[in-house]
Formats: structure tokens, sequence, C-alpha cells
């Protein structure tokens, strides 16, 4: 089950965190994985851990909020592999900020990334994803969170960070519908608390203040692990999931069933 063998997937924001997750992940089921991060030196580890032990991978500089990168990186990709099966639309930032300080720029450029940019890609990935060979079809997998609305979770300091993934959510059902005719399934995995640089200092553990108010929140009683959620994005990826599209996948050890 959960083969890959063959499939050529792109991992937006793979360089740390849940993107390397989902990059590893992948390369261990069979595909070919392309990671693409806007710092193309941090994301290269990652591609040479996956061919040091025999997968493949390639690696590049993409930033997700501008057009033209994305388009230079599918080309190439599509120049290479001929192919593209599945994107991981993972790429997204959190800076947080309260709304009355927020600024426009701020507003926008969490927008622009978390939201503008999985659409970006999501678009350039159907198109390519309609010519496979033999008849078309595809998987995208969208990230989004827990705080996106809708499921009674909010966050203080994340107005912009939460309206742009309860976005990804309603763009993903929308997707869904109009590209089911096309083979190409579009899902939705929202995470919780999960242990990535996102949500500790950099290069620091969680403290205990905060790991003790989420095994509070959190039934299972402790925070996820990245590989955690890259299990549910290689079931979406896989063919067992083909009769799955415009779903969200809440992996979060039950804090909405709180």
């Amino acid at each position: 089950m959960f083969d890959l063998t063959g499939k050529v997937a792109l991992v937006t924001g793979g360089r740390r965190g849940m993107g390397k997750a989902h990059a590893l992940a992948l390369a261990k089921q069979g595909a070919k994985v392309v990671i693409t991060d806007i710092d193309q030196k941090e994301c290269a580890p990652v591609a040479g851990e996956i061919t040091s032990t025999g997968g493949y991978a390639r690696c590049y500089q993409m930033d997700v909020s501008k057009r033209a990168d994305i388009d230079r990186v599918f080309d190439e990709v599509i120049k290479e592999f001929g192919r593209l099966d599945i994107l991981v639309n993972n790429a997204g930032i959190f800076e947080s900020k309260p709304a009355l300080e927020m600024s426009e720029e701020e507003w926008d450029r969490t927008i622009d990334t978390n939201l503008k940019g999985q659409f970006l890609c999501a678009q350039r990935a159907a198109k390519e994803m309609t010519k496979n060979p033999p008849a078309g079809g595809g998987r995208i997998i969208n990230i989004s969170s827990i705080a996106s609305g809708g499921v009674g979770i909010g966050f203080a300091g994340a107005t912009h960070y939460a309206a742009s993934k309860g976005g990804i959510i309603g763009m993903t059902e929308t997707l869904a519908a109009e590209w089911a005719p096309l083979g190409i399934t579009v899902n939705c995995v929202a995470p919780g608390a999960i242990d990535t640089p996102m949500v500790r200092a950099p290069g620091e553990q969680l403290s205990q203040e905060i790991e003790a108010e989420i095994k509070a929140r959190v039934p299972l009683g402790r925070i996820g692990r990245p590989e955690e959620v890259s299990a549910a994005v290689i079931f979406l990826a896989s063919e067992e999931s083909s009769y799955v599209t415009g779903a969200t996948l809440y992996v979060d050890g039950g804090w909405l069933a709180m």
C-alpha cells in the first residue's frame, strides 16, 4: 500500500519542519521528489539526505508568492521529468502580531505566501497534471491548520495566519469540485500543534510553559511530530485515496474533540 514508485512529487517550503518530513516520506515511498524553498542552500541538505539513501531528489529556489518563480521551477521539473503527479503545498509563514498593530504589509506578506502562493502552485500543477499519460490526473495536497476558523479555535496574534489557512480550506473544496473531471484530487491536511521551527524559537526546544499548555488542550497529551502529519500526506498522495477529494484531514491529537 501507498506505493509511489514512478511518481514525481513537488514539495514547497521543504527545507525544514513539516516540509522536510513530507519530502523524506514521499521519497521513502518511492517518489522522485522536487524540493523547493525560498532558500535553496537550506533545502539542498534535504535532497542530499534523500539521495544518500538511494532516492532521487532535486531542489530549487522558489518564492511561492511570485508567479515568475513558480513558472521557472515548474518548467524545469517538466523538462527533466516530463510530468508532475503530486503537489504538496506546504510553504507558509507565521509572524505573530496583534490585529490592532498589524500593518498592511504584514497582512499582505502572510496572505501572499500562505494563500496566494498555494493557489498559484496548484493552478500550475493542475495544468501539468492534465497532460499526464494515459488520461491525466494527479494529487494536490494543501497544508492548512486547526487555526483556520469554523472549528472554534482562535489564536491571538494570528489574524492574518488564520485568514490564510481558512482560505486554503475553502479553496481546496472549490478546486476539488472543479478539477475532479480532470482526474485531479485536491485535499487538505490541517495540523494541530506540531514540533517545528514555526512553533518554537530557532534552535530551541519548546518552553515548559508552551508545552504544558499544549498538553492541557490535546487529549493525547503531547505535541505532534512532523512525520505524523506526513503519514496523512502520503495517504492523500497515494492510489489508496482515489475516492477522497475536497476533504480536510485534521492531524491534531484530538484538539478539536475537546
